[in-house]
């Protein structure tokens, strides 16, 4: 059993890491019910927390269902993250994360998210900064370092430790190299294997199959992994990893009829929590990776990126139903999707 402060997780767990964009209630529904052991937002500006800005706010929402979930935060002041540490609390999660791995522009060149791996001691006083402002357990999400001359994890891991986060998550690439290359997943095993690290360590990148997450896992040591790009569209990838973990064996693959279903109840509870405009807007993005694979299917991908109205979206998803009933899919290792502008991770 694994320990994050007051919360049990199986003795390996399957994270789905906060997607910006991505990671919001209705996505998260479809991960926990496909196997996701812990989840969280997307990632929150204290800044725009403390402003009482009304899409900061709405990423706060949190349902009984999804827990244990927690709520990710991010930022370069102290007394902001404090202070947005203080509204996360009253909200109820199980646990804050501290995002300091994002490597967009726009996050990172102002100081927050991976921009903090340039300042390992702002970083560690931000770090205290939070924990000293809430009750809840404090974890962190973060790089190997800034670039591959700072590569600085296992020093980052001992101080963040030292001021009290509950475990941390580590993402196996640099801030310049953004989601380049291959993850590197050598130093997330020292981190692990360090004698003086007590906290869980759980590995991020390129986890993309069952085989991989079993060679990580073996491999390095970790407490568990956390998913992002392979989850989108594919959230039944937790369920297959466990499955092959317990009996070397592959799940079928969903068929038509499981994809669409779980693409239409995706739609449905955006629309629901975003309303109709919103909600069948920002679904736009799914259908694509949902429906990866189809042959002939870009006449009904069109038509689910251009319709406006749930009943016809409805309609066009029976549509592939029929038109693909007893299509096999081939298991193949999932194509992990580049969102390099919206910070995955």
């Amino acid at each position: 059993m694994i320990k994050i402060g007051n919360i049990q997780l199986p003795d390996f767990p399957l994270l789905l890491a906060p997607m910006e964009d991505v990671s919001d209630p209705p996505f998260r529904a479809v991960c926990k019910d496909k196997g996701a052991d812990l989840m969280y937002t997307e990632f929150i500006s204290s800044e725009g927390l403390i402003r009482d800005a009304i899409k900061s706010r709405k990423k706060l929402d949190i349902f009984e269902y999804e827990k244990p979930v927690g709520i990710q935060i991010f930022g370069g002041d102290e007394e902001s993250l404090s202070l947005a540490a203080k509204i996360v609390d009253v909200t109820n999660p199980d646990l804050l994360d501290i995002n300091f791995g994002c490597p967009v522009k726009k996050v990172a060149l102002k100081g927050a998210g991976a921009g903090v791996l340039k300042d390992v001691d702002l970083m560690v006083r931000l770090t205290a900064a939070v924990v000293r402002s809430t009750n809840l357990p404090v974890t962190v999400k973060t790089r190997l370092g800034w670039d591959d001359n700072t590569r600085n994890i296992e020093e980052v891991a001992e101080r963040l430790q030292d001021v009290g986060i509950k475990a941390l998550a580590i993402h196996g690439r640099t801030r310049t190299q953004m989601y380049k290359g291959e993850a590197d997943w050598s130093l997330i095993g020292k981190v692990k294997n360090n004698s003086r690290i007590q906290i869980p360590i759980f590995g991020n990148g390129d986890i993309d199959s069952p085989e991989k997450a079993l060679l990580y896992k073996n491999r390095y040591g970790i407490d568990g992994i956390m998913i992002g790009r392979a989850a989108i569209g594919y959230p039944w990838i937790f369920n297959e990893i466990k499955h092959f973990f317990k009996t070397g064996e592959h799940l079928p693959s969903p068929t038509v009829e499981d994809r669409v279903q779980v693409a239409r109840k995706h739609l449905h509870f955006s629309v629901d929590w975003k309303g109709p405009v919103v909600g069948i807007n920002e679904m736009r993005r799914h259908y694509a990776n949902y429906l990866k694979g189809l042959p002939n299917i870009k006449e009904y991908r069109t038509k689910l990126v251009t319709l406006t109205q749930v009943e016809e979206i409805d309609e066009v998803l029976d549509q592939v139903i029929n038109a693909y009933s007893g299509y096999a899919f081939e298991k193949t290792p999932i194509e992990l999707i580049n969102y390099h502008e919206k910070c995955p991770v």
